[in-house]
């Protein structure tokens, strides 16, 4: 039986889509460029999320720290991430730290607390937000695929939320992360995989 998506109780997750990722002359554009542009990621998400809003769906964005100079200065451990925090990704108050110009939030949208690492939830108030909205069912969309999506996917599963992987919505660093994470480890750490328009066609 295939699932649908009550307004109502359907959150669309909306996962980094910093200037630094999507943009031309983002810190991590030559990174992601080739994959981005062959799925249409950006045009996709922009899609998904006029059709969010259109059909009732609430709009929950999960965004990384935004880092400022010697935060990590002691830090026990630190990431790769935020290794490359320290050389600029995400810096706080520049343009490649600000939501891409086609995707940022609207009124009736919600902003979740910044996360830290990877996962959307650890360390934020997502978890709490959702709820206060009556969300049951997420779908997660934005970068990078095998990241920060995959982490805040696979921690709404363990939360008890039925999860959705939008597959034309996400991008990563190189067509075998892509593969990795959307043709593999997505059909493990969810309920379902569609595309933008299969998951819009769902809403009822």
């Amino acid at each position: 039986m295939t699932e649908t998506y009550r307004a109502g109780t359907t959150g669309l997750i909306l996962v980094d889509p910093f200037n630094d990722f999507l943009s031309e002359g983002g810190q991590n554009w030559e990174f992601v460029k080739e994959v981005a542009l062959e799925v249409g990621v950006v045009e996709n998400l922009k899609r998904v999320l006029e059709g969010a809003r259109a059909n009732g769906v609430k709009v929950f964005y999960a965004m990384h720290r935004q880092c400022e100079a010697g935060e990590f200065d002691g830090w026990k451990a630190v990431s790769g991430t935020h290794e490359a925090m320290r050389d600029g990704l995400f810096k706080k108050g520049s343009w490649g730290a600000e939501i891409h110009p086609d995707l940022k939030p609207e009124d009736g949208d919600v902003m979740a607390l910044e996360h830290w690492t990877s996962s959307g939830f650890a360390n934020t108030d997502l978890d709490f937000l959702l709820k206060q909205h009556g969300i049951d069912h997420v779908a997660v969309a934005g970068m990078a695929a095998n990241t920060c999506v995959e982490a805040t996917g696979r921690y709404a599963l363990e939360l008890g939320y039925h999860v959705t992987y939008l597959s034309d919505a996400v991008a990563t660093f190189s067509k075998e992360e892509q593969h990795a994470a959307v043709a593999l480890n997505y059909r493990r750490a969810g309920h379902a995989v569609l595309t933008v328009d299969a998951f819009l066609a769902l809403i009822r």
